[in-house]
């Protein structure tokens, strides 16, 4: 019997315009690990406002670095990572690609696995550090795509991987491939994370001590210390205080201080996504011109580099499948 393994990632809208996008932002705007309002306040403004205002705006932004590919940047990273993972550890597993939101759904990828025969299936986020938004919401989905099955797989589930010396490593590598394409070197590289309500962290998610683990991590790696590497959030929705400090706060204030050359990489996001690739690479970009900055560069995400598969593989060995397989 094959062993199943469901490789997940965020999600995003299936086309870049205002309908599909609107689609996904319910989907992703109603899950209560994401937005944690009471259901009475939340659910008029979602709909009688951002969901009549937002889609039309995020769809230009997705348009953006959508190109002329049938699927987001996101979800076709994915599946190629998916593809690579699945060369590494060979037929004896079958892998599938998922998406938290959107397509393909997290329901059909464990029902793939199952029609394949796999009565023993590991799930494994995309997230290397666990937040209850992300990597619980996962967790969650899972758990409500079997509900009601006579027909239940063993399970198990990564929690997270930001501690692994493997994933250090490549990112390490990244930067360092990336900043030797440059005819510049920065004065300060920035690890922008996905921003958090201050509130989550407060209510004992872990996510912002992981973050800086990971940022720690990276500097013992690499040997910067943390006057030139730092740690930031970004992405932040809505009128809570989130995680700082802020990425773009940040940016439009270092050319002030003296620092008019700039390095961004994002280590808590697997894949290169509309965060990345719009929000840090475009819109950060011109942000950090605007207030003084000279040179700015945005590092591309481990994507699917050889190190970052064969990370993927590793742990998929020996934290998921260790006793599954022959």
């Amino acid at each position: 019997m094959p062993v199943g393994l469901l490789m997940v990632n965020l999600g995003s809208p299936d086309a870049p315009t205002a309908d599909a996008t609107r689609r996904y932002l319910a989907q992703f705007l109603h899950d209560y690990r994401v937005v944690d309002t009471s259901r009475w306040i939340w659910c008029p403004i979602l709909h009688g406002i951002i969901l009549r205002i937002r889609p039309a705006r995020s769809a230009k932004a997705y348009a953006s670095i959508w190109g002329e590919e049938a699927e987001a940047p996101l979800v076709r990273i994915t599946r190629a990572q998916v593809a690579g993972v699945q060369a590494r550890l060979g037929p004896e597993v079958i892998v599938e690609t998922a998406m938290r939101y959107g397509n393909p759904s997290i329901g059909a990828g464990l029902e793939s696995l199952q029609a394949r025969g796999c009565t023993r299936i590991a799930v494994l986020p995309l997230y290397p550090q666990y937040a209850g938004a992300t990597t619980a919401s996962v967790y969650d989905d899972v758990a409500k795509s079997l509900l009601g099955k006579w027909n239940v797989p063993e399970l198990r589930l990564l929690r997270d991987y930001y501690r692994e010396p493997a994933f250090i490593a490549a990112l390490a590598d990244s930067l360092s491939d990336h900043l030797a394409t440059l005819d510049w070197k920065p004065d300060r590289i920035l690890c922008s994370y996905h921003g958090l309500p201050q509130t989550y962290v407060d209510a004992g998610d872990p996510y912002q001590s992981e973050c800086l683990e990971t940022t720690h991590l990276l500097r013992e790696h690499t040997g910067y210390d943390d006057t030139v590497l730092q740690s930031t959030f970004q992405s932040r929705f809505g009128p809570k205080a989130w995680l700082q400090p802020y990425t773009d706060k940040t940016l439009e204030a270092l050319p002030e201080q003296g620092v008019k050359r700039v390095a961004v990489m994002m280590p808590g996001f697997s894949a290169d996504c509309l965060e990345t690739l719009e929000e840090i690479a475009i819109e950060a970009e011109e942000s950090f011109h605007e207030a003084g900055g000279t040179h700015f560069t945005a590092v591309p995400c481990l994507n699917d580099r050889d190190d970052h598969l064969d990370m993927f593989a590793d742990v998929a060995r020996r934290r998921l499948l260790c006793g599954w397989l022959d």
